[in-house]
């Protein structure tokens, strides 16, 4: 019989959560197999090509902040970040023009539920698409029709938080985030013409048959997209473990198998960007949630580029290579006063300084 790390091939050496701490040797053809299917799948219907989802936070703070996993649920960040919730415009439009010219696509812009109102974001998203020069996505809380009907022209898609899709355990997990008025609202931008989608956390308890309430949604709201996330423990929270990246992979193979078509985005943690090739290889589309600005150019950046490239993916865009690019011509495209523009230069050049002082200290790295 082969040797056991042999066989694993690509599979990190971590234990396989979905059957205990024992890496059971059925267990390890049956994972090689379902990652095989999937990444078949997905080179069947997708170019060999990948890319980085930007999230854009418009808040820091959750006027609800009951959700028992996310760090806006700590007395902590309540009392530290109530006051200061807001993100400056200046800010949210230097990252856009950021990630415009870095290749970025928006995964979307989000935030936390009630900090601003409807017209402010309504004002934002407008200035948003106005900087990448076409329609975004946003997962900013459930919208009514007249309130999607002001988006349509700037909007392409709405992203609804499920986090879990296993009825008991999202009321546990997410108590005061009940999970009809997200469903309601997808149907509502169906027939509004809006592509759609849900994020779903993984960690957070399920099991894998839950997997079939995760389906039901995709199947009956006829998603465009899912956006997995693999839970990151936050101190102050019942949890405090992330998951296997096998399990997190899973997960994703099992959707792209059943859903051929459908666009996986899957996010990343800076403490892991290890399993970009894992997740990649199970059928992602795209990766998300890796801290662009603050470790561009790092040897994190570069193993999410790496890996992508071993997976047999392009990687379009780019975390380590800064372009050349006027970046004064790019502010003065926008749509705003004299004064806002001026904010967005000073907020951009310090986001710029960060990037580069991580990009100059890696090649002295290389260079020693």
């Amino acid at each position: 019989m082969q040797d056991k790390a042999k066989i694993a091939g690509a599979i990190p050496a971590r234990g396989f959560s979905l059957v205990g701490n024992s890496l059971k040797m059925e267990t390890i053809w049956e994972f090689k197999d379902l990652i095989k299917k999937a990444g078949q799948v997905y080179s069947e219907n997708f170019p060999a090509e990948t890319f980085f989802g930007r999230c854009i936070f418009l808040s820091w703070y959750c006027d609800l902040g009951t959700c028992k996993f996310c760090f806006r649920s700590t007395t902590k960040h309540r009392i530290m970040h109530a006051e200061n919730a807001k993100r400056s415009l200046a800010s949210i439009l230097s990252d856009a023009i950021i990630g415009k010219n870095l290749g970025w696509r928006i995964e979307f812009l989000t935030g936390g539920y009630r900090i601003f109102s409807f017209d402010e974001m309504l004002s934002i998203i407008k200035l948003v698409s106005q900087v990448y020069q076409q329609k975004i996505w946003i997962n900013l809380g459930t919208m009514d029709e007249s309130q999607l009907k002001q988006l349509n022209p700037y909007v392409e898609g709405i992203c609804a938080s499920i986090e879990t899709a296993e009825p008991e355990l999202h009321n546990k997990i997410c108590p005061d985030k009940p999970i009809k008025p997200y469903l309601e609202m997808l149907e509502l931008a169906g027939n509004l013409g809006f592509k759609k989608s849900i994020t779903i956390v993984i960690g957070l308890g399920e099991k894998k048959s839950d997997i079939n309430h995760l389906f039901d949604i995709i199947d009956k709201y006829k998603l465009e997209r899912i956006t997995f996330y693999a839970l990151k423990p936050v101190q102050g929270t019942q949890f405090t473990e992330s998951p296997q990246p096998e399990e997190y992979a899973w997960w994703i193979a099992q959707t792209r198998i059943r859903f051929p078509k459908i666009e996986i985005m899957a996010g990343l943690t800076p403490k892991n960007p290890d399993y970009t090739g894992i997740i990649l290889k199970a059928g992602a589309n795209a990766i998300t949630k890796f801290p662009a600005i603050k470790e561009f150019g790092s040897p994190k950046a570069r193993v999410v580029e790496r890996m992508s490239a071993e997976s047999g993916r392009k990687f379009n865009g780019s975390l380590t290579v800064m372009p050349d690019v006027d970046w004064d011509a790019e502010i003065e495209m926008i749509d705003a006063d004299k004064a806002t523009k001026q904010r967005i230069k000073e907020k951009l050049r310090e986001s710029l300084a960060i990037m580069q002082d991580k990009r100059s200290k890696q090649d002295f790295m290389d260079i020693e």
